[in-house]
């Protein structure tokens, strides 16, 4: 019975050892992290790679997040040169690796992104949903999927009301980050940058967003948090409009953070700014 004792303790030490050095999912963003945690339930270990206040696209792993990557029992990602840093590191990954753009059908890129793709799929809540199935399915817990499926598809439903009788279609936003949703609802997005929110735009460019926004009459220019707002203040001054936040939410600030802020809490906050700046009934 000592023996057996002896040998329990020691694989529960072994056990303790190893879940402290491994990372059971490992996430590119957060997003994925916030679905990965709402699924698996509280006593899953879930990494998001991007930190509080960190801008996903360019960010650059450290030799401690590769070591993550690596060792991780699930990688979940988005592919098509959203972080291509960590795209690099998932080829050596030993666990299951998920890229969740996969089997979704994404718009492509205009302008001067001609040929490159969109992937910011979970601003429409029915294809984050679809995501979440298969973050389910990636952690063999599919019917752990049906909770937060059932509260996008109400996400879905309050949008479609929610925009369904407004004054005006199109917003000026800083990035073009919003495809999904302003097809998904019916809306026009027209962006100062392009997909890649560090892009800088010609003067002539702004110059005509600055008409664009007098002719529409939204009188407002959206910005995100995680980006300098500087771009937007100046089309939003040319314009003699204002600014507001419409959030890509690529990322938690920190005082979201603080606060308690979700996916789904700040998706509403957006629907509320859109209403407001479209005049919606």
């Amino acid at each position: 019975m000592r023996i057996v004792l002896v040998l329990a303790l020691a694989g529960v030490v072994a056990g303790c050892r190893a879940s402290g050095n491994r990372s059971q999912v490992v996430a590119s963003f957060y997003p994925l992290a916030f679905a990965a945690q709402a699924v698996g339930g509280p006593g899953l270990e879930v990494r998001n790679l991007t930190p509080s206040g960190a801008e996903p696209h360019d960010i650059e792993l450290t030799p401690r997040d590769v070591a993550a990557v690596q060792r991780a029992r699930l990688v979940l990602y988005l592919s098509h040169g959203f972080q291509p840093a960590l795209e690099e590191a998932v080829r050596g990954a030993k666990g299951r690796r998920v890229d969740v753009l996969q089997g979704l059908r994404l718009r492509a890129g205009t302008g001067e992104e001609v040929g490159k793709s969109d992937p910011h799929v979970w601003l429409d809540p029915i294809l984050f949903a679809r995501i979440v199935r298969q973050v389910g399915d990636a952690l063999g817990r599919p019917r752990a999927a049906d909770a937060l499926v059932a509260r996008l598809t109400a996400l879905d439903a309050a949008y479609r009301n929610g925009l369904r009788d407004c004054a005006h279609r199109t917003f000026v936003t800083s990035h073009a980050a919003f495809g999904y949703l302003a097809a998904r609802y019916g809306l026009h997005q027209v962006a100062i940058t392009g997909l890649d929110p560090e892009a800088e735009p010609t003067a002539r460019r702004l110059a005509s967003l600055a008409q664009l926004v007098r002719r529409s009459g939204t009188g407002t220019v959206f910005f995100e948090r995680l980006v300098s707002p500087k771009l937007a203040e100046t089309v939003a001054r040319e314009a003699g409009a204002r600014t507001a936040v419409l959030d890509p939410i690529e990322g938690l600030t920190p005082s979201e953070s603080r606060s308690g802020a979700t996916y789904l809490s700040l998706m509403r906050q957006n629907l509320a700014a859109l209403r407001s700046t479209l005049r919606c009934r």
